[in-house]
């Protein structure tokens, strides 16, 4: 479980690193997996022909077991609140990345959108709200070990912090990426990199603003990103006070 500098972290800078959060023989056949669903050779580099090549949910065995590890179901429990998420039985998309000299053109940095517009299936209108409706968490999962060269996510430490004051306006409608500056209101915060080993889960708050960027390693990285989704949206109003780390996060920003 989390421990309370672990949770205050949470709060603070917008994420916490599980350690081993699923073990290391479960990430290797899980990789397994998605090399043959890439259509490339581990052996065979002739055939890392593109920058970034993307795979679905998957349900595979060892994905299962892996998002429903007892460390995270822990984990879960504590940010955002015991029954108040969907349990996972599949995990998904995956963006392989591959050091190829071709740029991906996918690395601009964005929060992710939890709900639809008026078209669901226009995910260009997708929406987030003040309430992170549809949405608990954003997870990495690393399939791979990951280091510095190695494609990591880019994070913006508490950015998460920021985004509650700009939401805050559009009210239960929410707003899409293009309706409010994230971006700028973020330009200033420190950044790291989502770096691990594989079996290592980044648990991250739903308004951490986050990046992709360019491969300039040797070997290929495999990371899961899928939400955890909630069965309602935070409650910022609690008669009992009885708020999760993710809704302390928020009402921490709105207080500025």
């Amino acid at each position: 479980m989390l421990d309370d500098g672990q949770i205050e972290a949470f709060i603070t800078e917008g994420f916490v690193k599980v350690e081993q959060a699923f073990p290391r023989a479960v990430a290797d056949a899980g990789r397994a997996i998605l090399w043959d669903a890439s259509g490339c050779d581990p052996e065979d580099r002739a055939t890392w022909t593109q920058p970034v090549i993307r795979i679905g949910e998957r349900g595979d065995e060892p994905f299962a077991r892996a998002v429903r590890s007892p460390a995270l179901v822990a984990a879960f429990d504590q940010l955002v609140g015991a029954g108040r998420w969907l349990p996972r039985n599949s995990i998904g998309t995956f963006p392989i990345r591959f050091p190829v000299d071709v740029a991906a053109g996918d690395d601009g940095w964005h929060i992710d959108v939890s709900f639809p517009g008026d078209d669901p299936t226009d995910y260009l209108n997708w929406r987030v709200n003040l309430h992170s409706k549809g949405r608990g968490l954003l997870l990495l999962f690393l399939f791979s070990d990951v280091g510095a060269d190695d494609a990591p996510t880019r994070i913006r430490v508490g950015s998460h912090l920021r985004l509650p004051a700009l939401l805050a306006p559009f009210g239960e409608s929410g707003a899409d990426l293009t309706q409010f500056p994230y971006e700028q209101a973020t330009a200033d915060l420190p950044e790291i990199a989502a770096t691990g080993r594989a079996g290592d889960v980044y648990l991250c708050h739903p308004f951490l603003v986050h990046a992709a960027q360019r491969h300039r390693g040797t070997d290929v990285r495999f990371m899961a990103q899928p939400p955890l989704l909630t069965r309602s949206p935070c409650e910022l109003d609690r008669p009992d006070g009885a708020y999760t780390p993710v809704e302390r996060a928020i009402r921490r920003g709105l207080d500025g």
